[in-house]
């Protein structure tokens, strides 16, 4: 059964909102060693320039995009046991080609809304009307308005399960995948799983550090050295959220389900560090509009707890093994640490595109250069 669905936050809740972050109880300042704002986030998200954020949210109307995500046709229906809410974006173009777009954390499907224009409707974009796609963009367990989360054990596989099934219950015998961050696992285990029907997989944001042989970073270009660089930076300073959200996901939920405030600083933060590393703000690679957006999406949702399970469930799931034969596109952007030669050990690439400009959220800072990549990859698979 499928079910209309539109996003209609109470009153009352964007008061609460409003509310809390007019009495927020500021954190006594650490000091910092060096001048210069790449100091200042060296211990974390400066107080100073929360302060200014905290104050654009306050001026920040979330009634406008409320009802820009309600522009989008959205459903849910019970699979496994759980509500998946997802947008179902269908083409005027009869030759579309079904593609199912997987958001991760801190993402949402808020993240598409710049992309699903010229992915469904390419020609009123001045683009070839023949790589149009019919967009299917769920929201992950436990994310957003997937909720509520309603048993244990939903890791990557039983995700990409769930969007086989979603897939045909929609009636789409033939779909491409599409997916960053989570979405970069969750596609390949999804052309694993449904390869009868998944004709290729399209991937962007894979955050996870090079999984490597022997020999693998002896002989690497100039580029992938500087992958190599930046991915060694964040796995020494960056991955405590990573520990903290797949150990104890539980605990540190109640402060961010409690604070607004601090639920804005987890994300943020990653917004500051996953983002083009040529912007100096998170607001300078993302309009703040949509970064407000996405944040208030897990306020209102109050999924802090949920979201962060995801990675508890991924630390003590059994990994999918094997090589997939899907034809599998891959799109770099500045801050992945993805490297060709290791990659084609478990993926069919038989396509792959660097870019120089953008982030791990390419959806958002650069969603002109992934939409071009999708239709380039998948121009060769209709």
């Amino acid at each position: 059964m499928i079910e209309e669905f539109r996003v209609e936050v109470p009153q009352a809740e964007v008061d609460d909102l409003r509310g809390r972050l007019e009495r927020v109880r500021w954190p006594r300042r650490l000091p910092v060693d060096g001048a210069g704002s790449a100091a200042q986030w060296e211990r974390g998200v400066p107080i100073e320039y929360l302060r200014r954020v905290v104050e654009r949210w306050l001026d920040y109307d979330w009634r406008e995009w409320e009802a820009r995500l309600n522009e989008f046709p959205q459903f849910t229906t019970w699979i496994d046991q759980q509500t998946i809410h997802f947008l179902h974006i269908r083409s005027p173009e009869p030759v579309a080609l079904p593609l199912i777009l997987t958001h991760g954390w801190p993402g949402s499907v808020a993240e598409f809304v710049d992309v699903i224009g010229p992915l469904t409707n390419p020609r009123a974009y001045g683009a070839n009307p023949a790589d149009a796609f019919h967009v299917v963009a769920p929201s992950v367990p436990g994310h957003g308005f997937s909720v509520p989360l309603e048993d244990p054990g939903w890791n990557h596989e039983r995700i990409a399960l769930a969007w086989a099934t979603l897939m045909a219950r929609l009636g789409y015998s033939q779909y491409g995948a599409q997916g960053g961050d989570t979405g970069s696992v969750v596609s390949p285990l999804l052309g694993r799983i449904d390869s009868d029907h998944v004709v290729g997989v399209h991937l962007n944001g894979g955050l996870a550090f090079p999984s490597a042989l022997p020999g693998d970073f002896d002989e690497l270009s100039a580029r992938d050295q500087a992958k190599l660089r930046l991915a060694e930076h964040l796995r020494a300073t960056g991955t405590g959220y990573t520990e903290l959200q797949s150990t104890k996901p539980q605990t540190v939920s109640f402060a961010l389900s409690d604070s607004p405030v601090g639920q804005l600083a987890w994300i943020l933060e990653k917004f500051h560090d996953w983002t083009d590393p040529t912007r100096e703000l998170p607001e300078d690679a993302v309009a703040l509009g949509h970064l407000l957006t996405d944040v208030s999406i897990y306020w209102f949702t109050n999924t802090s707890a949920t979201t962060a399970n995801l990675y508890y469930e991924n630390r003590r799931a059994e990994q999918v093994a094997g090589r997939s034969e899907v034809p599998t596109g891959v799109a770099v952007f500045p801050t992945d640490p993805a490297m060709r030669h290791i990659l084609d050990r478990e993926h069919n690439l038989t396509h792959w595109s660097e870019f120089d400009r953008g982030g791990h959220f390419a959806a958002l800072e650069a969603p002109d250069l992934l939409v071009d990549d999708i239709r380039t990859f998948f121009s060769t698979l209709r």
